[in-house]
């Protein structure tokens, strides 16, 4: 469940901290106050797609942080386990920013996550109803997941399975298709590719090389000056046979010692001067054993700078340097063995995919027997669920048919039907139902999905929309009904619904400073009665209108008493 939320700068939204409990929360508040602002900051967390503009006006990033708690055994740590993300106490915080750049990012405690990874893991925890939902049970293409998920373990598990041996089979059947398309490219490939292998296999290239190569070069490109710099320098140094400027260093070190005990600074510059001498002695013995293994040799150099040509030249074809040609061998090699083993086996690769549609073809049979059983299931439970939203006389069906091949969710095609009323046309629910009909039948389904999707949060954005009366109070009955099971977050302009509640949030706008702010706050029983009032009559609250507040909480009580008992 979501235990608390904070909002920073987010649309109209300069700071918001709030805390929430389980049961059943409802927000309200005058249009336009920000509700929907605070559904789609926790949409956000759930994996939301982000926008720069959501980023309050001149603020430089918007956050978005949640603490949501989830229950032992759910599905939320094993992908907390999957993705290495540490957790303890059973509650995770969500965090999420978006700059006004456009840059965004998402943390899960802490730790960077990508938006896949964030939205497999919101997923487990929140689960958000709007009229984007309804708008969703309007496209026939997504009957078809409603009734998978609302189906038996067994329909869930062959369908990883088909999937599974699905993708392996379209993947099998791009490839006989490539290759029929494009044989001459195809053969023209594998040449190129055995041509590139060898010209690299045989250059036998390995790291360090050139630099080496390029050193060796300098160095014979060079010799005769440094031949004659080492020369000259070992003569400076040790000089003639009748003069010797390292004799002398030698003499005046001697000379000096024989009086370095007599001053400070004599001894220092003793000491100063042996240094010099024997370092001197170092360095002409360096230059001796230097001079002794100067050689030159023409063959040696041509060599190298064959060498240092061919590197070039494969450069230039396969990459910047040697290491990059080295990986480009390796990645060429991986396609020339995929290929090579494709190569001439189209008859291998027929008799796979034959297998695999026939294969497929058995899953794709249970599966569409499994449908038709979650079918009749779905559509006892769903009748149910609509006479208690006064919709007794509709009948829903779920009107299942095969597709002329495999598809990637089987034989089947899937579409809702509903008579909203007796005497009428069974007609395809896109053509047929009505705003509020579609938000009784949404929440209907929501009710039944919500006992077995294993999320701990429901948050219903306004899907009371075109009902009133004793339907809203249906509704409110259903919403509270869920919230036994699960946390419920809900907005609402209905008083019937808001009575319902266990906790009542108000969320207000004010401007200040030509700049408008969006504040939240719970209200206490006296507070509570007078919304609820100014959701009967508006503006203009009478004592008559209270009094209809009040007469309504009282009546939600006894109908709260009344589910809870039920479900026990």
């Amino acid at each position: 469940m979501l235990l608390e939320l904070s909002i920073t700068d987010f649309a109209i939204i300069e700071h918001l901290d709030v805390q929430f409990q389980d049961g059943m929360t409802v927000l309200t508040g005058e249009t336009g106050a920000g509700k929907s602002i605070i559904i789609d900051a926790v949409g956000l967390l759930a994996g939301g797609r982000a926008s720069h503009d959501f980023v309050r006006t001149g603020a430089k990033k918007a956050i978005v942080q949640g603490q949501f708690s989830f229950p032992k055994g759910s599905l939320t740590y094993a992908y907390l386990d999957q993705f290495g993300i540490e957790y303890e106490d059973d509650s995770i915080i969500i965090e999420r920013e978006i700059f006004a750049s456009g840059r965004t990012s998402a943390r899960i405690n802490g730790m960077l996550v990508t938006l896949g990874i964030l939205k497999k893991i919101g997923a487990t925890i929140v689960d958000i109803q709007g009229q984007n939902d309804q708008q969703e049970l309007m496209n026939p293409d997504n009957h078809i997941h409603l009734l998978d998920e609302f189906g038996t373990n067994k329909l869930k598990q062959n369908l990883v399975k088909y999937h599974t041996k699905y993708d392996e089979y379209r993947e099998l059947q791009r490839l006989i298709k490539e290759k029929s398309q494009n044989e001459k490219e195809w053969a023209q490939r594998i040449d190129m590719l055995q041509f590139q292998m060898k010209e690299i296999e045989t250059a036998g290239l390995h790291t360090g090389e050139e630099e080496e190569l390029v050193l060796k070069r300098d160095r014979l490109n060079n010799f005769q000056r440094m031949h004659d710099a080492l020369a000259a320098s070992f003569v400076n140094i040790n000089g003639t046979e009748d003069t010797s400027p390292l004799d002398f260093i030698g003499q005046a070190m001697n000379a000096m010692q024989g009086i370095s005990s007599l001053d400070d600074n004599f001894k220092k510059i003793s000491e100063e001067l042996d240094t010099a001498y024997y370092s001197l002695q170092d360095v002409s013995s360096d230059i001796s054993a230097e001079l002794s293994t100067q050689e030159f040799d023409q063959d040696e150099l041509d060599q190298v700078e064959q060498r240092l040509n061919a590197i070039f030249q494969l450069k230039r074809k396969y990459g910047d340097s040697i290491d990059q040609i080295l990986s480009y061998y390796d990645e060429i090699s991986t396609e020339y063995t995929k290929m090579q083993g494709n190569q001439g086996k189209d008859d291998d690769l027929n008799q796979r995919v034959a297998q695999l549609e026939a294969e497929l073809l058995t899953i794709a049979t249970s599966i569409s027997a499994e449908r038709q059983r979650a079918a009749s299931k779905l559509q006892r439970a769903v009748h149910q669920q609509l006479a208690d939203l006064y919709m007794d006389k509709a009948v829903f069906e779920v009107k299942i048919t095969s597709t002329p091949k495999l598809t990637n969710q089987g034989l089947d095609q899937v579409e809702f039907f509903i008579q909203t009323n007796p005497g009428e046309a069974m007609l395809p629910l896109v053509k047929s139902a009505s705003g509020g009909e579609l938000s009784r039948l949404m929440l209907a389904l929501k009710t039944m999905f919500a006992k077995a999707a294993g999320v701990t949060s429901i948050i219903f954005d306004e899907v009371d929309t075109g009902v009133s009366g004793r339907v809203a109070q249906a509704i409110g009955n259903k919403i509270f009904t869920i919230s036994t099971k699960s946390q419920v977050l809900c907005i609402t302009h209905l008083p019937q619904v808001a009575a319902m509640s266990d906790h009542h949030y108000f969320i207000s706008k004010k401007t200040s400073n030509k700049r408008t702010q969006t504040f939240l706050r719970e209200l206490n029983p006296a507070e509570r009665v007078q919304e609820i009032a100014r959701m009967f009559a508006g503006t203009q609250i009478t004592k008559l209108t209270e009094e209809h507040a009040n007469e309504l909480i009282d009546l939600a009580v006894k109908e709260k008493e009344e589910i809870i008992s039920t479900s026990k």
